[in-house]
């Protein structure tokens, strides 16, 4: 039993980190039906520049997290307002092919300042807590904590605030919410911002436990698209159910069956899903 709940924290903290940026994922496609394939990039530079902040202008975990979400908050609605704006009314093609295009370049610019070696972030906090006889590393219960107070903030905000409002108006309807006078433009460029936040606060609080390279955002690529896929593309509360289940079919799957195909099992169990619920768990907006 004290294995099996070890397995669960786990999962807890692995699902928390893919929900966070499965958010903004799901919520730029539900704004601005762009599948930003570059979000992969934003969550590997969100990693970095925490990095960077920890180890060049030497402050402390906490102001490391807050300044890389803030940054790569800007950066993603500069990106908004520079790429996909201009691309609103191209086939759907294009705003794909030139998400790609960023991703690709985030990963150059990275390897340039940083170089392509594998760096690494202490763990703010060292030791273990042990629960009952199950053990944790201190950062696994930050991450846990901080990714369910993050997701209950954006809940507040989507649902208890004026502009949380016309998000959730815009993903239910654009042309309704701009003839109604919502601000599209601003509000997509908010919504961005909402995205690469997220992203860069699951890759800060996940960073102490990996080794960090510019491919981190690749595989985390493929894995929030699964996510939003199988939770139902554009419903939030699709992407937190999707990203614990995929959490816990690869922790879970990984440890008794084999570790080396965690990432095989956990897409084997999407398929699975899709192929009994092809629309996803939720429908979008839900």
């Amino acid at each position: 039993m004290t294995t099996f709940m070890q397995q669960v924290f786990n999962a807890l903290a692995l699902g928390g980190v893919y929900a966070l940026v499965a958010l903004g994922l799901t919520l730029v496609y539900g704004v601005m039906r762009v599948p930003n394939f570059a979000h992969g990039g934003l969550y590997m530079l969100g990693a970095y520049l925490a990095y960077a902040a920890l180890n060049t202008l030497g402050v402390g975990y906490i102001p490391a997290l807050l300044i890389s979400a803030l940054a790569v908050a800007l950066l993603a609605a500069l990106m908004e307002r520079i790429i996909f704006f201009p691309l609103r009314n191209a086939p759907h093609i294009h705003p794909m092919i030139a998400a790609i295009g960023v991703l690709f370049f985030l990963e150059a610019a990275v390897q340039l300042i940083w170089n392509p070696d594998f760096k690494q972030i202490a763990e703010p906090v060292p030791g273990i807590l042990n629960i009952g006889g199950v053990v944790l590393t201190w950062q696994r219960v930050i991450v846990i904590a901080a990714s369910v107070a993050a997701m209950l903030g954006l809940n507040f905000f989507l649902r208890r605030t004026l502009t949380g409002a016309t998000i959730e108006a815009m993903s239910q309807n654009r042309e309704g919410a701009r003839l109604v006078g919502i601000n599209t433009n601003r509000v997509g460029m908010l919504t961005f911002a909402i995205s690469g936040a997220l992203a860069a606060i699951g890759a800060a609080l996940i960073a102490p436990t990996l080794l960090l390279s510019p491919s981190m955002g690749e595989i985390m690529n493929l894995k929030v698209f699964a996510i939003i896929i199988l939770g139902g593309m554009g419903s939030v509360p699709g992407a937190i159910v999707g990203a614990f289940l995929l959490a816990f079919a690869e922790v879970f799957g990984g440890f008794y069956i084999d570790s080396n195909f965690a990432d095989v099992i956990g897409f084997a169990a999407l398929v699975v899903v899709l192929a009994i619920r092809p629309q996803g768990l939720f429908q979008r907006g839900a």
